[in-house]
């Protein structure tokens, strides 16, 4: 099992609810809502130097104060709605996340109008390792290493990794047919 499939199934840790929920209802699962997927994105940067448990506890404040992850709206946010970010106690109080978030958004509207949306995008890079991804997302967004691109792929279908075979979540996320394992099937028919 996967550590993170173990974690969840046997820790009695604080904050395993969480976890758990995470776990087995949103991680490795597809998303095809762009404004979804932005908000992944901004909660793996903002995850950086902190534990998954923290962003968790501040998910519902990140999507309350960046809009609903709308990325219009946060492609034109002022000064002023910056200012009130890095005053919000409800999220990560960092100004380079924080313009990463705006100078992120504007990066997708600009990916939306070439390719019709964030996902199509995404879907349209091919397979790819995970080092030619971080090459692509630093290209084209900030505050996007190694981990965080990792990450942020794992957990919105794009590679492999979020749930071990042996985990019951597995088979869940394989009937909504991520990317990952399409192209995987389709590897597999060409041999």
């Amino acid at each position: 099992m996967s550590l993170y499939c173990e974690y969840t199934e046997t820790s009695t840790d604080s904050g395993i609810e969480l976890h758990k929920e995470y776990h087995d209802k949103h991680y490795g699962y597809p998303i095809s809502n762009d404004n979804e997927l932005f908000g992944r994105l901004i909660l793996e940067i903002n995850q950086a130097g902190l534990s998954w448990l923290t962003i968790l506890k501040k998910e519902q404040s990140f999507k309350t104060a960046y809009s609903n992850f709308d990325i219009k709206s946060i492609a034109n946010y002022t000064a002023e709605d910056e200012a009130r970010l890095l005053s919000d106690a409800g999220i990560i109080r960092n100004r380079l996340k924080v313009k990463a978030a705006i100078l992120n958004a504007n990066v997708i509207l600009g990916i939306q109008k070439e390719f019709g949306s964030f996902k199509s995008w995404l879907d349209s890079q091919g397979t790819k390792s995970i080092k030619e991804w971080v090459s692509i997302f630093k290209k084209s967004f900030k505050f996007t290493g190694g981990e965080i691109v990792n990450e942020f792929l794992v957990s919105t279908g794009y590679l492999k990794g979020a749930h071990a075979e042996n985990c019951p979540i597995y088979n869940k996320v394989l009937a909504l047919k991520p990317l990952w394992y399409i192209r995987q099937q389709s590897e597999d028919s060409v041999k």
